[in-house]
């Protein structure tokens, strides 16, 4: 008599059939004057996703654990690789990147510990996980934040830099404004109005450019006043928690050297 087998199912089917769930707990606040709540899902595990794909899994479909319909989480994403900066949120109560921030690193020893999300803190909340970020962008304004290039004519070529100083220079540049370190900044708040270290970094980094530098006693004059750079008190917890490792506590050691320095040629050249 023969009997009957049964095809092995793919892995995916598999992953879904053994009844391993992510358990995620998630701050939701449906528009910035309605209080916050948390949502509870139960999320199907598979390999190397991490918390874009997470939330990505929630969008198809809306459901809290305990069956209840509700709304896609509302969440800022653009590049997925850690570029543009716009993913930044509270992971496990962590500053950092959803989209290199990885589930089964985050399940590693306890993977019955459920994953912890909730919008960056220290700004205000659009909805959901996305909050108003608009304030770093004012702060790099009121620092003259990039090369001025005026007039429709040529300007011909710039000026040479050493490669000693595009060493140095190259790793500021890669900031991608994801406010990780003003959020773990301790003195980033209403009271200090503190412009944060990303903003003193990129004043280093165009006050060193050729043309950049045209403006550099413009800038410095800035972080001099309030919620300047005597604001710092240097607890390192931005080159900490930055994604892209930028030397961030040398960058404000020196700017705050430079704007000493120029305080004092402005005031014996009163």
């Amino acid at each position: 008599m023969a009997t009957a087998t049964l095809d092995a199912p793919t892995n995916a089917t598999t992953t879904r059939q053994s009844g391993k769930t992510i358990q995620v707990e998630i701050k939701r606040q449906a528009t910035p004057d309605q209080p916050a709540r948390t949502e509870k899902f139960a999320i199907p595990y598979r390999p190397n996703m991490n918390i874009t794909s997470l939330l990505g899994e929630i969008a198809l479909n809306p459901v809290t654990a305990d069956g209840t319909p509700t709304t896609p989480v509302t969440y800022d994403s653009n590049c997925l690789e850690e570029i543009c900066g716009s993913c930044a949120m509270l992971i496990n109560g962590k500053a950092r990147m959803a989209c290199s921030a990885l589930v089964d690193k985050l399940r590693e020893g306890n993977p019955d510990q459920p994953i912890r999300l909730a919008p960056l803190s220290k700004f205000p909340v659009v909805r959901d996980l996305s909050v108003d970020r608009s304030v770093l962008f004012e702060n790099l304004k009121a620092v003259s934040a990039w090369v001025p290039i005026d007039g429709t004519y040529d300007l011909g070529p710039g000026g040479r830099q050493a490669p000693q100083i595009q060493e140095q220079r190259y790793p500021l540049s890669n900031c991608i404004s994801c406010c990780c370190c003003m959020e773990v900044c301790p003195q980033f708040n209403d009271s200090t109005n503190f412009v944060g270290a990303a903003t003193i970094a990129q004043v280093k980094l165009f006050n060193m450019d050729p043309a950049g530098s045209v403006l550099k006693a413009e800038r410095l004059r800035a972080l001099a006043g309030e919620g300047g750079i005597q604001e710092c008190g240097f607890a390192q917890n931005c080159v900490e928690a930055c994604p892209k490792q930028l030397p961030l506590t040398e960058a404000i050691s020196d700017v705050g050297r430079d704007v000493l320095v120029q305080q004092i040629k402005d005031f014996l050249t009163r």
